[in-house]
């Protein structure tokens, strides 16, 4: 069955304009294929039987779509895509400013169908799911672009993953970022081979970005390309605690493949160390040699970790921009 679930029912008296119902009503609900994958692009229609209105939508970048504003009343969706069978779902009865969420609606493949692949797959889906990964900020402010919440999103081109790599590195929150923790180090005297006052300060600025700006590049576009490697964190979100726990910690040394299957994460390690041999070239004197890089890659691995512990468990629900989860299976 194409519409999975069962439907609420609830019997109203229609007012006679949304501004009776406050905010008016609202249907909301994810377009999918068979295999899972969510459908970008879909036409859904919304009416309301026995009359011929008619509204229209197209599913975004994560197979969802809403139509709000709604009077209570009887509705019915209709959803067509290229390569797939129409579909009409039963009768919806909502009441005023009720909020239903609609089961979701897999469309099944058309017979004699020879697009649906570039429906629902590839280049342009992962497109899709990277422009939204843009828009996910903790807090509304700070970036969460490096985290993936649909399970099964498409694997990234090497040329997504230098963009991502990029919107992170020079984003105006970054150079912020940077700025107050170079003024922590500052007010600490911490390498003390930069000096003191607007230079010493400047030095330790460019210092804190070269850092960020070689590890987010090379772990996250550079290996990863040259690898085949996923640098996303993929959000688990279900399971015990303790197995969510060990998951994120694992995502250190364990990441996706483009070909879909875990592997060690060479990237990550190797983009970790690699910033902290990098940094010899513009650290104090006094600071420089083997032992900064193994303390700035140690220090790396690390924080990756408590990272990810506070991705599984804590940023999802204080980012703005992140789509209803689509969880392991």
């Amino acid at each position: 069955m194409a519409w999975l679930g069962p439907l609420l029912y609830a019997q109203a008296t229609p007012p006679t304009s949304v501004a009776a119902t406050g905010a008016g009503a609202s249907i909301a609900g994810t377009v999918s294929a068979p295999d899972g994958h969510v459908i970008v692009g879909a036409e859904v229609t919304l009416t309301s039987p026995p009359a011929t209105a008619q509204n229209t939508s197209r599913t975004d970048g994560e197979g969802g779509f809403r139509f709000s504003g709604l009077l209570p009343g009887t509705y019915q969706l209709s959803v067509t895509a290229d390569g797939f069978a129409p579909e009409v779902g039963p009768l919806i009865t909502l009441t005023a400013n009720q909020q239903f969420q609609a089961p979701d609606i897999s469309l099944q493949i058309a017979s004699a169908s020879t697009t649906v692949h570039a429906v629902f797959s590839g280049y342009d889906l992962a497109q899709q799911q990277v422009h939204a990964e843009e828009k996910q900020r903790i807090l509304g402010v700070f970036p969460n672009f490096f985290t993936s919440y649909v399970w099964h999103a498409e694997p990234l081109t090497s040329g997504q993953k230098f963009r991502l790599a990029w919107r992170s590195a020079i984003d105006p929150v970054t150079f912020l970022t940077v700025g107050a923790v170079a003024g922590i180090q500052q007010a600490n005297n911490s390498f003390s081979g930069y000096g003191q006052g607007f230079q010493g300060y400047s030095k330790r600025y460019g210092a804190n970005y070269a850092d960020g700006f070689i590890g987010v590049m090379l772990g996250g576009a550079v290996f990863p390309s040259l690898l085949h490697q996923d640098p996303r964190y993929f959000y688990k979100g279900t399971g015990t605690t303790r197995s969510r726990a060990l998951y994120a910690l694992s995502t250190v040394f364990i990441t996706r493949g483009d070909n879909g299957r875990w592997q060690p994460n060479y990237s990550n390690v190797l983009g970790t160390f690699a910033a902290g041999g990098i940094s010899n070239a513009y650290y104090p004197a006094n600071d420089r040699g083997f032992g900064l890089t193994i303390e700035n890659g140690v220090i790396g691995l690390a924080s990756g970790g408590v990272a990810a512990l506070f991705q599984e468990f804590v940023f999802r629900k204080l980012s703005s921009g992140v789509p209803v989860a689509n969880t392991q299976p």
